[in-house]
């Protein structure tokens, strides 16, 4: 995965004030922090923020005042209305660092024939990886499967470097059948005649 390149401006006002007119100029309030450092509050621009955070796990590469620092999204608060970013927590990482992350899953393929649905148990695989080579996402083919049939994390093919994170016999998919509505009773609702 390719870092991101942004440019983050330390804040120096705290509080709601401060938070909206930071949006109002087009930046969105964020934090930095782990490896046991302080925590560095920062304005990052929201637009490119934005773009950015389309891409799952993306790794940014931040520029603080002259400084390169590597970050992942850890937490990312959106307005529940319109859907702007209104404030990112950010992880900070190493290369060769280990990390751990949730991946999109993807499926490919059609299931049996006969009606049957897919549930999606997990849309979101928890995986260990470095934090240099996240996948964006895993791919399961549910091609041919037939009511009853599940998928475990462990038959999940991830690249190489990435371990999972949850235990192997997790369900992360299952193929149900379809259940027919049961068809109404005749007369039921009307009263009996004498």
């Amino acid at each position: 995965m390719a870092e991101i390149k942004l440019s983050a401006k330390p804040r120096t006002e705290f509080g709601k004030g401060a938070a909206r007119r930071a949006r109002r100029e087009g930046l969105v309030p964020a934090v930095v922090y782990g490896h046991g450092a302080e925590p560095v509050h920062v304005n990052l621009p929201g637009h490119d923020l934005m773009l950015a955070l389309k891409t799952p796990n993306a790794l940014l590469a931040l520029d603080l005042e002259g400084k390169k620092e590597l970050v992942i999204p850890k937490a990312v608060q959106r307005d529940a209305i319109k859907g702007f970013l209104r404030h990112v927590d950010l992880l900070l990482v190493r290369r060769g660092e280990k990390v751990t992350v949730e991946v999109p899953v993807h499926t490919e393929g059609d299931l049996a024939p006969g009606g049957n649905l897919l549930e999606h148990v997990l849309n979101a695989l928890p995986v260990e990886t470095e934090a240099t080579h996240i996948p964006e996402s895993v791919t399961v083919s549910i091609a041919g499967l037939d009511a009853g049939h599940s998928v475990l994390a462990k038959d999940i093919t991830l690249p190489a470097g990435t371990t999972l994170a949850v235990e192997e016999d997790t369900v992360v998919l299952q193929v149900v059948g379809a259940q027919a509505e049961a068809p109404a009773a005749e007369g039921a609702g009307e009263g009996e005649e004498a």
